[in-house]
C-alpha cells in the first residue's frame, strides 16, 4: 500500500523524518521562498492562490488533482500530528507500518474529538465566529446535497466534533471527502462577501470545512477510527479550558502559565 501523510507548513519547519511524510509548503503561490525544499501546493492543478481562504485545505485539493497513484492520502499540520507514543515529539510521529495495519480494518482515521462541554459545534462557531457562513452553508446542503441535512444538523448540535482538518483516508474515501468539502466551500463562495473580514476571519472555508468532515464522514458510513494527536507547543489544555469559558461568558480572567 502506497500512503502519503502530508504535513502542511507556510515556512520552514522541523519534520518528521520518517517514511511517508511529505512537508507541503502551503500558498507557495503567495509565500514561497528560495531554500524551502517541501512539496509546493501551486504545482501542477491547485488552488494555491486561496490559501488564505481555505487553510490547510489547499494542500489537500492539491493532493486530489495529483497524487494519482497513491492508496492513502493523509494531512497532519506541522505542530499538530498522530502519535503512536509518548513522549509526542517527532520520533514518534504514527508510523507508516502502524497506519496500514489500521486501513486494514479501518478507511478512515481521524484525530480523537474535541469536546466543547458546554457549547454546541454550532453555538461555538458562532461564538468565535461569523455567523453568516455557517447558516450559508445550511442552505447549500438543503438545495443541492439534502442527503446530507440530517447529519449536518446533528453534528451542528452536538458538543463534540473531529477538528483541524485533520485525517489518513484510503483513496476511495479521500475522493469522496474532497468531491463533497470542496463543491459546498465552492458554492459557498459564491454566496459570502468576505472582503470586510479580519485576515483571521478570512480564513473562513478553512473553518467551515472542519465542521463539514463528520458530516460527510456520518452520511457515507465509511468504517473510521480514531487515534491520539497533540500540539507540539501549543497551548495546555487548562488555558484551552479557560478562554472556551472566557468566550462563553464574555469575562476575561487573570490567569498565569
Amino acid at each position: 500500500m502506497k500512503v502519503v501523510i502530508m504535513v502542511a507548513a507556510h515556512k520552514k519547519f522541523p519534520m518528521p523524518d520518517k517514511k511517508g511524510y511529505l512537508p507541503v509548503l502551503v500558498g507557495a503561490a503567495k509565500n514561497y521562498e528560495p531554500g524551502i525544499e517541501y512539496q509546493r501546493d501551486d504545482e501542477g492543478e491547485n488552488i494555491s492562490a486561496k490559501n488564505p481562504n481555505y487553510n490547510e485545505l489547499t494542500a489537500v485539493y492539491w493532493a486530489w488533482k495529483n497524487l494519482k497513484d497513491i492508496d492513502a492520502i493523509g494531512l497532519v499540520h506541522y505542530r499538530r500530528l498522530f502519535f503512536d507514543s509518548k513522549p509526542y515529539n517527532l520520533d514518534n510521529v504514527i508510523s507508516i507500518e502502524n497506519v496500514e495495519k489500521l486501513l486494514t480494518k479501518y478507511d478512515v482515521i481521524l484525530p480523537k474529538k474535541r469536546n466543547y462541554y458546554i457549547e454546541t459545534n454550532y453555538s461555538h462557531y458562532i461564538h468565535a465566529h461569523h455567523k453568516e457562513p455557517l447558516d450559508k452553508t445550511r442552505e447549500i446542503i438543503v438545495q443541492y446535497y439534502p442527503n446530507y441535512l440530517s447529519n449536518y444538523d446533528k453534528v451542528m448540535h452536538r458538543t463534540q466534533a473531529h477538528m483541524f482538518n485533520m485525517f489518513i483516508m484510503k483513496r476511495e474515501a479521500f475522493d469522496s471527502y474532497c468531491q463533497f468539502v470542496f463543491s459546498v466551500l465552492k458554492r459557498l463562495e459564491d454566496k459570502i462577501d468576505i472582503s470586510d473580514y479580519s485576515v483571521q476571519e478570512a480564513r473562513v472555508f478553512g473553518y467551515i470545512s472542519e465542521l463539514l468532515m463528520d458530516v460527510w464522514l456520518e452520511t457515507n458510513n465509511y468504517p473510521a477510527t480514531e487515534v491520539k494527536w497533540e500540539q507540539l507547543g501549543g497551548k495546555k489544555n487548562f488555558q484551552k479550558a479557560v478562554s472556551l469559558v472566557e468566550r462563553k461568558i464574555g469575562i476575561k480572567t487573570k490567569t498565569h502559565f
